[in-house]
């Protein structure tokens, strides 16, 4: 692997990264400012609205008020996605499996930086219709990114390609 090519790969990994971070606490501030504390805004009547909540859970508002927890594991996730970035081989066909990744990441740290700052994620998707739980953008980078590497992995991949993810004996100690 051509170290000046991973380098540049992680370089926009990382840049793509922060936008999509940047992205989603952006959202977050305008359901600050435009829903905390109004009634929610209808997009489509009975279907779909902006309502603002503070969800001190994790999906599907489990696990009330265990920030720790949260911060804790979501850390490990991070760290992980990254391991497994540097190690992703530069081939077109991980090409896909890299923008999953930094979407996963990027949900990760997205909702990390609400734990946070503020002990609770600002959640202000709703949809009405099937009464979904309240989730925000870095929710849907995490769960549209977790199918897509799902479906990647189990159709895209044979065993042998995920070999990089693989200790070897050098990195055990």
């Amino acid at each position: 692997m051509n170290r000046s090519s991973k380098f540049k790969h992680l370089t926009l990994d990382l840049i793509c990264a922060v936008l999509l971070i940047l992205f989603d606490q952006y959202t977050k501030n305008l359901a600050v400012e435009k829903l905390k504390d109004k009634a929610a805004y209808v997009i489509i009547d009975k279907v779909f609205v902006l309502s603002y909540l503070e969800n001190r859970g994790a999906a599907f508002g489990m696990m009330q008020n265990k920030q720790w927890f949260f911060l804790i594991v979501s850390s490990i996730f991070i760290i992980g996605i990254v391991i497994i970035l540097y190690r992703l081989p530069l081939t077109k066909k991980f090409y896909i499996a890299e923008v999953i990744l930094v979407f996963l990441i990027a949900g990760a740290i997205g909702n990390m930086i609400d734990r946070i700052a503020n002990n609770y994620v600002v959640d202000f998707f709703y949809f009405v219709l099937i009464d979904f739980p309240v989730f925000n953008v870095a929710d849907i980078y995490v769960t549209v990114s977790a199918v897509a590497l799902f479906f990647f992995i189990m159709f895209g991949c044979k065993e042998e390609d995920l070999d990089f993810i693989k200790l070897k004996k050098s990195d055990k100690g």
